[in-house]
């Protein structure tokens, strides 16, 4: 998971794409989001922001 992380930054880097980390890090927030929402009590006011 490290090599892949350090291979997505280089390649950031070394090709000016920065614009990509907002747009990774919304995702993998997201993700987190959905995982954690599945089988909580929280889960009714995650909906209600979509």
């Amino acid at each position: 998971m490290i090599e892949f992380l350090q291979d997505l930054w280089g390649f950031m880097r070394e090709r000016k794409k920065f614009w990509l980390a907002p747009i990774i890090l919304v995702m993998l927030l997201l993700g987190v989001l959905i995982v954690v929402a599945q089988g909580s009590a929280v889960a009714p006011f995650i909906y209600t922001l979509f």
